[in-house]
Order: C-alpha cells, then structure tokens, then sequence
C-alpha cells in the first residue's frame, strides 16, 4: 500500500491547524511507502533551514519505521543505533518525524515537521499523522 495525494494532502491540512492552533510556523513534508516526497508544505515565515530537516524527519521515520524520537535515543553514545544519523545521506534523529499508518496498520509513508520545539514538531506531527 502507498499514501495518495489525497491523503497526503490532507495530512498537511491537518498538520497545518495544528501549527496555527499553537501559533507556530512549520515546514511539513509527507513522503511516500519508498520514502519519496510527495507533498510538502512551508507555512509563511516558516524558517527556510528547516525545511530539509522536515524532509529528512519523514524520510528517517519511512527508512525505519518509527518515530524519529525513538530513534534518537537508540542513536545515544552507547546505543545500539549511536552514529546512524550519518548513513542515508543524513538522517534527522530528533522529534518530528512519524510513520503514517492506514486503517489497517499498514505503513503507508510518513511525515516530517520542523519549525519550533522538538516538542511541538512532534505535536504537529501527530496531528497530521492521525489524520487519517
């Protein structure tokens, strides 16, 4: 199964309410089940550096199947993943990224946020991701 536009779409929008409702500005990116980019969005006055970092949050959440949070605390000094953020042409290992689920629980892409807090890129992120 991959993520349509149509869903993609409405990811962003919901993506998008969150931000405005907690009055942030956010570069959301929603890649594809081969971790393509398929839509993406820059909230105005969104900051112009986190828009690769969103990309690369959607990406490492697809490349692994998990939240980007998680990841960062395998990819601890000592952990078992320390170091990863350095394969894949740069991964982000911070908050942000989520993969995106169907109704069945398949993973279908996932989206990436970047633009304030690690905190509220990852609120935002999970507004979009449960959109669907």
């Amino acid at each position: 199964m991959n993520i349509t536009l149509d869903q993609a779409e409405k990811i962003i929008t919901s993506a998008k309410e969150r931000a405005a409702s907690i009055d942030t500005k956010m570069n959301i990116a929603v890649v594809d089940a081969g971790a393509n980019l398929l839509a993406f969005a820059r909230m105005d006055g969104a900051w112009l550096g986190s828009l690769d970092i969103s990309i690369k949050k959607a990406k490492t959440a697809r490349f692994f199947d998990m939240d980007t949070g998680a990841i960062g605390e395998l990819s601890q000094p000592g952990g078992s993943l320390y170091n990863i953020e350095h394969s894949n042409r740069g991964l982000i290992t911070f908050p942000g990224g989520i993969p995106v689920k169907n109704s069945s629980g398949e993973i279908i892409g996932a989206i990436g946020v970047s633009g304030s807090s690690v905190e509220n890129d990852h609120d935002v992120a999970t507004a979009g991701a449960n959109a669907l």
